[in-house]
């Protein structure tokens, strides 16, 4: 067993204060976000009445990625996520690669969040809204992770409430029919896996708990506690939107809609709540933004640390114990991206580099040995797995977009330990 050092608040350590329920809600902010609000048109055409058994296909996956990611934050409780698990278990390339898929790929994740706020909030200045957005809670973040997760607390309680008004408004209206929940011919496996890979991503925010083990109180207890309870939480929210969603425009309906929870409750009779829908989306999309600015800024952290990037975005601030330099620099290129380029359409690669970031965690956690806290062997197995077909059937763009991206992060790798060699 690798002995769980004691941090003492030094200039290049962050400060332990976050508990089980702080854990949870940083959870809770990053899956609970705009996704939901966006993902379920793409999803439904790909899986048409198959929607919810691709939801569930995206839950088990999810719950196998979650589950060695708790196992194996809870042995590394150190900034960085699976980039430090892959380092650990895996060697030093394959924690470079998982890193490199996590800070390019949520970048530009960042980017396309910080657009749907403007774009939600103000179509008309959406670059300057989304850019002014970035601003913002990068500032909320540089103040300590603390005053992030009040923020986020905020937010999650008001999207819940949102989402159950939603939920509400749809179940108890006239044109809810449980036949539009039937399964019908047209669905096939490979749309019920697409959908599957769409949807993940909306679970995918349990990794930015891991990213914070540095941060995390008693983290051999709190992380394999906090991951799945955000997890499930998330999945019975997520549960009863797509029900209700399906129950009141069925496949097709959601299919071919921009935006459809504001179609919901516009069919649902309640057109009154079509505003309330917008805040709470923008808040969502506000929320998912925070955690990740937090996750991609604590594994830029770990990977400066071993010079994988400039070992100056190391430093920590003596006061507020925070990533500093590692925060401003994400959040100026984010707000860059976010104010001069339409990101939303290029951001592909963040979700085949996503699930194969997970991949690596589900490998790294096979590695480990019973008293080690493996989990059940067949939880990495079947992670690994979902993971590499998910990422494969996704949209053939965003497949060949990642394998450039990542070909392009293992090329950077390969050249700079030849250069070192030398």
């Amino acid at each position: 067993m690798v002995p769980e050092t004691t941090h003492t608040n030094t200039p290049s350590e962050l400060r332990r204060s976050l508990g089980v329920t702080d854990a949870v809600v940083i959870g809770l902010g990053s899956m609970i976000g705009a996704g939901i609000f966006a993902a379920l048109a793409p999803a439904a055409r790909a899986a048409g009445s198959g929607l919810v058994l691709g939801l569930a296909v995206a839950a088990v996956v999810a719950y196998c990625n979650a589950t060695s990611s708790a196992r194996l934050a809870a042995r590394y409780p150190a900034s960085g996520g699976t980039y430090v698990y892959g380092r650990e278990r895996l060697g030093e390339f394959w924690g470079y690669l998982a890193g490199w898929c996590f800070v390019v790929g949520k970048t530009a994740s960042c980017a396309a969040m910080a657009l749907t706020v403007g774009v939600y909030a103000w179509p008309e200045q959406a670059h300057a809204v989304a850019a002014a957005a970035v601003v913002a809670l990068t500032a909320v973040n540089y103040r300590g992770v603390q005053k992030s997760v009040l923020v986020t607390r905020v937010i999650v309680s008001i999207v819940l409430a949102v989402l159950a008004a939603v939920v509400v408004a749809a179940v108890t209206s006239g044109t809810a029919e449980a036949t539009r929940l039937e399964f019908g011919s047209e669905i096939t496996v490979f749309g019920v896996l697409q959908a599957a890979g769409l949807l993940f991503f909306a679970f995918a925010g349990y990794a930015r708990i891991a990213t914070l083990g540095e941060e995390v109180r008693d983290p051999s207890r709190t992380i394999p506690r906090a991951i799945p309870l955000a997890l499930g939480i998330t999945l019975c929210v997520y549960a009863a939107v797509v029900i209700a969603a399906l129950s009141v425009l069925g496949p097709q309906g959601l299919s071919e809609t921009t935006a459809p929870l504001t179609s919901v409750v516009r069919t649902s009779g309640a057109g009154w709540l079509e505003p309330v829908v917008r805040v709470g989306a923008v808040l969502a999309a506000l929320g998912s933004l925070l955690a990740l600015i937090l996750g991609v800024s604590r594994t830029t952290l770990a990977m400066a640390r071993d010079h994988h990037l400039p070992h100056a975005l190391a430093a920590v601030h003596p006061r507020f114990a925070v990533p500093h330099r590692a925060e401003l620099t994400v959040g100026a290129i984010v707000a860059v991206a976010a104010a001069t380029a339409d990101v939303r359409a290029a951001i592909g690669f963040s979700s085949f580099g996503v699930l194969l970031y997970y991949a690596i965690a589900n490998a790294a956690a096979w590695t480990l040995t019973v008293p080690e806290g493996r989990p059940v062997r067949l939880i990495p197995a079947l992670g690994v797995l979902g993971c590499l077909i998910l990422a494969c059937t996704l949209p053939i763009i965003s497949v060949l977009t990642g394998t450039a991206v990542v070909a392009i992060g293992a090329a950077i790798y390969t050249v700079r330990s030849r250069c070192g060699e030398r």
